[in-house]
């Protein structure tokens, strides 16, 4: 590792890190930092698998939840780039919506920024609570048709005009997701292995169960209880969760797509997306509240916060 940071930041940071942990009950933990372009530091903390005690490393593969929305966002405005979209079309162009109004449609821009009026329909609570062998077995949530019915389901509890409210909305990304399969002609988790991974060299980086399974540095998902004990579950592959939050990674290879961002859509000369379209991800179109730092709001898959110690701060975070 190149770059610069110091024993003294690497301390203070390394008992801060088992400090809170220990609070949290934490299992395991992976950390990367980049500055200047370059990883200065990578480690893992604690166990990746409680049972045999298999440690925590930087290349461990975690589920890293909605952190996929910018990967999907990313997608689109690849697709943007082709000429094959574009973010004001209706969403009713490509896909059966029946949300939204004619004079008023829900459009691409509104999902990519949650922003379409409608509220959480539960569809990813569902599909976390099935995959894990929790107790939800009765919605009908199996084919695309099943996905569809249950959104259009929801017509009459469309909040606000698209635009106008920010309401968080796993279901959105799905339909991204199934936008970017027709549109390109390619199954969404190949879209994003080929147009994207293999280009980031994130070659371990997957949606599918098989290849997560038979990885030799893969985490074990944990469920914490009410009194903070854990309990060994499994990873919630569908179908479905992809867009929105299926995507399983390492902080290692995450610095890839981190170095990406911050270099104007381009890894090691090769470029992914233009830095103008990347701009656009990164800029807010609706505001998602105040917090400790001023106004938040949302861009095209990332949450941004303005006036963060003086910068704008381009984040996501991830659960599953």
């Amino acid at each position: 590792m190149s770059g610069e940071f110091s024993e003294e930041a690497k301390e203070k940071l390394e008992d801060y890190i088992v400090k809170a942990m220990t609070e949290a009950r934490v299992p395991g933990l992976s950390i990367a930092l980049v500055k200047e372009g370059e990883v200065v530091y990578a480690k893992g903390f604690g166990a990746r698998n409680l049972e045999n005690n298999a440690p925590a490393t930087p290349h461990t593969l975690y589920g890293i939840g909605s952190c996929t929305k910018s990967f999907t966002a990313l997608a689109i405005m690849q697709l943007v780039e082709q000429g094959k979209l574009n973010v004001q079309d209706p969403v009713k162009k490509y896909l059966p919506l029946k949300l939204g109004k004619e004079e008023a449609p829900i459009r691409i821009h509104h999902l990519l920024s949650h922003s379409s009026g409608a509220p959480n329909d539960g569809m990813a609570e569902i599909l976390i609570r099935r995959t894990t062998g929790m107790e939800e077995h009765w919605i009908p949530m199996t084919s695309f048709d099943d996905f569809i019915l249950h959104v259009n389901g929801a017509v009459e509890e469309v909040a606000a005009e698209p635009g106008k409210r920010y309401f968080y909305y796993n279901s959105g990304f799905t339909l991204l997701g199934e936008v970017v399969e027709r549109v390109s002609g390619m199954r969404y988790e190949d879209y994003i292995r080929e147009k994207i991974l293999k280009t980031l060299r994130m070659s371990r980086s997957t949606f599918l169960k098989e290849e997560f399974e038979k990885d030799s540095d893969a985490m074990t998902a944990y469920w914490k209880n009410k009194d903070g004990t854990l309990t060994a579950t499994v990873h919630p592959f569908h179908k479905f969760v992809y867009a929105p939050g299926g995507l399983l990674s390492s902080v290692t290879e995450l610095t890839n797509y981190l170095r990406m961002n911050m270099d104007g859509g381009t890894f090691e000369g090769n470029k992914l997306v233009e830095a103008s379209s990347l701009e656009q991800m990164h800029r807010s179109y609706i505001e998602t509240g105040t917090g400790f730092w001023g106004k938040q709001g949302y861009g095209y898959g990332w949450s941004i916060t303005e006036g963060f110690l003086g910068h704008k701060l381009v984040q996501h975070g991830g659960s599953t």
